[in-house]
């Protein structure tokens, strides 16, 4: 059964994550290749080791295949408490978000998921219906970003993985990074141009 922990107490420190998902085998211009994924989630772990991460702390992403998987199984492994929050109801972000290229993301996803402490949290049930002209990826980025916060400003460490580009669309990890930044500047950005 699922509780409400992380809630009701207050985490040592919050990690806050947003990345690439990774690339389609045909995708022009490589961002996050899938032959990469082992060396980003080397990077991904040595952050994590690098403010001693634990199972006093509280980690945020939504779920995704590539770095938000990488970094859901990183923090479970060191017994970190994560929390998914998502822009649409669970199934819709899993064929948007999850399935990517390949059924293996799925498969991780799923073990990910039977290891969370908490339920996954859809935008679209706790915020209400997308406001017109309002982007998801956007919304729920200031969601994840807003729910860290509100443990304290001090305790937020924001990860990416990231090229350093604006993303395909809007809401991507340009635009969590360019919200960290100007409200903490506690960043650690793993370049997936250097993998």
């Amino acid at each position: 059964m699922m509780s409400n922990e992380a809630d009701h107490q207050q985490p040592r420190l919050v990690f806050l994550f947003s990345g690439h998902m990774v690339d389609a085998p045909d995708r022009p211009t490589p961002r996050f290749p899938a032959e990469k994924e082992l060396i980003a989630a080397q990077r991904i772990a040595e952050a994590l080791d690098h403010l001693s991460a634990g199972p006093e702390d509280l980690a945020f992403t939504q779920g995704a295949c590539g770095g938000d998987l990488l970094f859901t199984e990183a923090c479970q492994q060191r017994g970190v408490k994560v929390q998914w929050l998502q822009p649409f109801d669970e199934s819709t972000f899993i064929q948007k978000s999850v399935v990517c290229h390949s059924e293996t993301w799925l498969v991780r996803y799923q073990t990910a998921k039977a290891k969370l402490t908490t339920a996954i949290r859809s935008a679209l049930k706790e915020l209400g219906p997308l406001p017109i002209g309002s982007d998801p990826y956007e919304r729920c980025n200031q969601w994840l970003l807003g729910t860290a916060m509100a443990y304290g400003v001090r305790k937020v460490h924001f990860i990416c993985l990231w090229n350093g580009n604006n993303g395909d669309g809007r809401g991507g990890t340009a635009h969590m990074y360019q919200e960290v930044n100007r409200q903490t500047g506690q960043v650690i950005w793993i370049d997936s141009r250097t993998l």
